[in-house]
């Protein structure tokens, strides 16, 4: 597509896109929720559609702060969200979960249990949780998870949290779609900070030592470990340093120092211009991922590669063809089209 020919695509909505582009912007929720559904659809059709109404949403989105969510199973992430979603309620801002639920890799299907671990929050008008399945998508992130988040800020939340999975890939793939990654630990983690990527230390803009409440003295110790393995490592930016804070979701305790941080964090990065810099960085990122995966169903999908793709894979699982080889001869098909 053309730069010049963006404008005209958001003039060609069909009528109950219209509608459903004007019950976004509305702050509807069943028109965000089946915007969601649209663009989470496999459908050729329904995903033409679904860029359409991107496109005439564009506009409007980008006015959130967005939060990524993460920490080993067990530290309590939906309570936390659901505590602190509940505060910015009553601080009168309105709150967007996107909760990744795992899928099963046998069936494909997915407990998407979040909005009952956030009952309260699920009851509240100023809050929309949408869980989605991961479906094998690359670090527990559903595909369209990026999507969703332009929906729910051009709908008007001005909060986006996007709740992963647990530890793994999944933080680096957070990490590159949202402001501000916040990382959830336990207090009697003890020496399992060893056991911590050192990729996962450097990407958190924040750690939360949640359930502070257990134990004190356990909460200390890790919270000290934390200090100290940041402290070795250079920030990921020159203007902020993730600070290590304890809170206790469960009894609400804590919740206005995270908010704080959250605050602070904007008013380091925002007047030097690496808050826009950093969203520019990762919109072009996700662009060139999109291009990937395209390239990768176009190849898979080329006639001669299924034709021979079964030859060369026993070639070189019984050694008779180099890998290299193989994938050079597979890809030398799409040159002659």
């Amino acid at each position: 597509m053309k730069l010049d020919e963006a404008p005209v695509r958001a003039n060609l909505l069909s009528a109950a896109d219209q509608s459903l582009v004007d019950g976004v912007l509305a702050g509807q929720r069943r028109s965000l929720a089946k915007a969601i559904t649209l663009i989470e659809s496999t459908r050729a059709d329904h995903q033409q559609r679904a860029q359409q109404v991107l496109t005439a949403l564009l506009p409007k989105t980008g006015n959130a702060i967005r939060i990524g969510i993460s920490g080993v199973p067990g530290a309590g992430k939906s309570t936390f969200i659901e505590a602190l979603g509940v505060w910015l309620i009553e601080q009168g801002r309105k709150l967007a979960v996107l909760a990744i639920d795992p899928s099963s890799s046998v069936t494909g299907g997915s407990i998407l249990g979040d909005k009952t671990r956030m009952e309260l929050l699920s009851q509240r008008e100023e809050a929309f949780i949408r869980p989605s399945p991961s479906a094998g998508s690359l670090g527990g992130v559903a595909e369209k998870t990026r999507e969703a988040m332009l929906l729910c800020e051009a709908s008007g939340y001005d909060v986006i949290i996007i709740e992963t999975v647990g530890v793994g890939q999944s933080e680096t793939t957070v990490a590159g779609m949202v402001d501000m990654f916040c990382l959830l630990q336990l207090p009697n983690a003890g020496d399992d900070l060893q056991a911590i990527k050192k990729g996962i230390v450097e990407i958190a803009d924040l750690v939360v030592i949640n359930k502070a409440d257990i134990d004190k003295q356990a909460t200390a110790v890790v919270r000290a470990q934390w200090r100290n393995a940041l402290h070795m490592l250079r920030p990921a930016s020159p203007n902020w340093s993730p600070p290590v804070i304890a809170l206790s979701a469960l009894h609400k305790e804590g919740i206005v120092d995270f908010w704080e941080q959250v605050e602070k964090y904007q008013a380091a990065l925002k007047p030097t211009g690496e808050f826009a810099a950093k969203r520019q960085h990762q919109s072009l990122s996700w662009m060139w991922q999109l291009i990937d995966s395209g390239l990768r169903q176009h190849f898979r999908h080329h006639p001669r590669v299924q034709e021979n793709l079964p030859a060369f894979t026993r070639s070189v699982e019984e050694g008779h063809t180099t890998p290299a080889a193989a994938a050079y001869a597979l890809l030398d098909y799409l040159k002659h089209q």
